[in-house]
């Protein structure tokens, strides 16, 4: 019995010694080892004229994740009209967003974030003039982010279609609505979507990401009672069994950002 529990001990010894650097970065409240991508993915509103709403959530979702601890080194924006931003997103198109979230992966090694923002439909997210299905972002997450911590977080119509196909230990999806809803806030008028609207106005009163799934689905529930909004969006939120446990590790700070 003595020789098994020193065996058993062993173990568990070498276990968190394996664990504790992934453990210690967590610890240290920072998400500067981290690789994000932000998209906005279109630039059309629900009645056809353009918009800036998901411009507007690209640039400021971005400035919100240097406040909780990004790099801004290793965050990278896309838009559809990259030309008019003096933040110099890149063009948005499927293949540099697979380029960039690999380079940033092969340079970063605690965690992958990848956030779109953009118009949905039942076969995927709009990017620029194709859609991204569930299955090509799973293969796109599977060889750049690979085991690593990863959020995603899908802001669109029908958006949970893609709960399902990324759904993996080690990663955490939130979306802005069920598979078979549409979300809200997309008009050639809105500052952001309602789902975005929401991550912006909950992120600084949150402790970690699962916090903010959380209080993001409350939010817009709120919201879409307020205006009359139907069916509802019901924003859907998956955290693999890997992932769970760690996410109160990465800490988010408090207060305003340090940087401009």
């Amino acid at each position: 019995m003595l020789k098994r529990a020193g065996i058993v001990g062993a173990f568990f010894i070498w276990a968190l010694a394996m664990a504790a650097p992934s453990v210690a970065a967590a610890q240290t409240g920072t998400f500067g080892d981290w690789a994000a991508v932000v998209i906005a993915g279109d630039f059309h509103g629900a009645g056809g004229g353009p918009t800036e709403a998901f411009d507007n959530a690209r640039r400021d979702v971005s400035k919100e994740l240097q406040r909780l601890g990004f790099s801004r080194d290793n965050i990278v924006q896309f838009s559809v009209r990259p030309e008019r931003y003096k933040d110099k997103p890149l063009k948005s198109e499927t293949v540099a967003i697979y380029r960039s979230l690999n380079d940033l992966s092969a340079k970063t090694k605690s965690g992958c974030l990848v956030y779109f923002t953009s118009h949905g439909a039942p076969q995927g997210v709009v990017v620029d003039q194709q859609i991204l299905t569930p299955g090509l972002l799973r293969r796109i997450l599977d060889t750049t982010c690979q085991s690593r911590p990863t959020v995603v977080i899908m802001s669109a119509c029908f958006s949970g279609v893609f709960v399902r196909p990324l759904a993996h230990p080690n990663r955490m999806i939130l979306t802005a609505a069920r598979p078979d809803r549409t979300s809200f806030g997309c008009g050639e008028d809105n500052v952001y979507p309602f789902f975005d609207d929401c991550v912006l106005k909950s992120s600084p009163a949150v402790r970690d990401f699962a916090a903010l799934a959380n209080a993001v689905k409350s939010c817009v529930a709120l919201r879409e009672i307020a205006e009359g909004m139907r069916p509802p969006s019901e924003p859907q939120i998956w955290i693999g069994g890997e992932l769970r446990p760690m996410l109160p590790l990465y800490a988010f700070p408090t207060g305003p950002p340090g940087g401009d």
